[in-house]
């Protein structure tokens, strides 16, 4: 992997006719560290956010040794990796090969489900296994987050107590988990979904080892900008502190996108202006989905040597393939002397971005230059001297 100081460097060496991923392994460790030590309790990369093998590597640098896992894909992937990583696989649903696979050739020993059908599932494909940690999903709100991920996965209040029961009585260790959504902008999701938790715990009346908080944690983008990060662990560590719960029991969270967006960024070309709309060289169908089809804002900078005094004004974007819904609306304020033959900056895609790219039309980012520079955005401050990881290499 090449290296380079800056964007602008970068764009005025090169020149570069396709897309180039620009990432910044230093922010991702940053991030990493203060969750590690900042959250009062047990921190789980999610994979799915970005699943690159030299990001994996840096945040087990950063003193990430727990990995949610979604597919037994990533299972290998993190597996083959980082190989002594702890993985718990988090999907709801999950084939039995799958599950036999983690298990018997992975060890993986934590698994997330939510309904009986899913239990009984997990207990034949271990084929009994007495060292499982059970994780029931409860489903609760996203009402305070950008992304909801209450519709698809989780047991309903009337579901939750048997459920909590039966996988009791097979599970070494009992947890209890749940989603608040993706891009979570108020502490408040947390405290909501705990008392959803503490309701579940009562009615089943059972010891509960662990509870995980699933994801959520925000990163910043324009429009978006979050309360600082110490604010929703504080809220936590409230809640946790109230729940009914073994004095033993365990605090969990599964970080994607707090720990990955600013991991990377974009350079692209800008190949024609039609007024306000701009064709560039990546969209929809490569690391732009969000923009796209969600209308994410990302930050943008136009990367011009001499840089431009023109006033800004708001732009859309076009992506290069033939598909008319190659379309990212924004805005995407930009300076208004931008012309083709122009490079842009697009940040914080990291998460999401780098990892639902497709090469429909053949179109998409084969170059990857490692950055020393900082990300466009940033929720950490600068943070002290590197401390050791909890994180041992022999």
């Amino acid at each position: 992997m090449h290296k380079h100081h800056s964007a602008l460097g970068l764009a005025a060496a090169l020149r570069p006719d396709a897309p180039v991923t620009l990432v910044r392994p230093h922010a991702a460790e940053r991030a990493a560290r203060f969750f590690t030590q900042k959250f009062p309790g047990r921190v789980l990369y999610a994979v799915k956010a970005n699943p690159s093998p030299d990001l994996l590597r840096v945040l087990w640098d950063g003193g990430v040794t727990h990995y949610d896992v979604a597919s037994i894909v990533e299972v290998r992937l993190v597996r083959a990796t980082l190989p002594e990583a702890t993985l718990c696989f988090m999907h709801p649903v999950k084939s039995e090969e799958a599950i036999a696979e983690a298990y018997m050739v992975h060890g993986v020993r934590t698994f997330s489900l939510d309904t009986r059908e899913e239990l009984d599932k997990i207990v034949r494909a271990t084929e009994g296994a007495e060292d499982l940690t059970l994780c029931v999903r409860l489903r609760v709100s996203s009402d305070h987050s950008k992304l909801s991920l209450a519709a698809k996965f989780g047991a309903d209040p009337r579901e939750a107590a048997p459920l909590l029961v039966a996988a009791r009585q097979v599970a070494d260790a009992l947890g209890i988990c749940f989603h608040v959504g993706s891009q979570a902008m108020s502490p408040q999701a947390y405290s909501n979904a705990m008392e959803r938790v503490r309701t579940a715990i009562v009615e089943a009346g059972v010891t509960v080892d662990v509870v995980d908080v699933g994801g959520g944690f925000p990163s910043t983008y324009p429009g978006m900008e979050p309360p600082p990060l110490e604010a929703y662990f504080r809220t936590i560590h409230e809640a946790f502190e109230s729940l009914p719960v073994s004095y033993s029991a365990e605090l969990w969270c599964e970080p994607g996108r707090a720990l990955s967006a600013e991991y990377a960024s974009l350079l692209v070309r800008v190949e024609r202006r039609r007024g306000d709309e701009l064709y560039i060289n990546d969209g929809a169908y490569g690391a732009l989905f969000d923009a796209a089809h969600i209308g994410w804002r990302f930050p943008v900078s136009l990367v011009r040597e001499g840089g431009s005094e023109a006033k800004p004004i708001d732009f859309s974007f076009y992506g290069p393939t033939c598909d008319d819904m190659d379309h990212m609306a924004g805005p995407f304020p930009l300076p208004a002397d931008i012309a083709a033959g122009d490079y842009i900056e697009i940040g914080m895609l990291g998460a999401y971005g780098c990892a639902m790219r497709t090469k429909f039309n053949g179109f998409g980012s084969e170059e990857t230059v490692e950055m020393n520079d900082e990300p466009m955005a940033s929720l950490y401050a600068p943070m002290p001297a590197k401390v050791p990881a909890r994180v041992v290499k022999l």
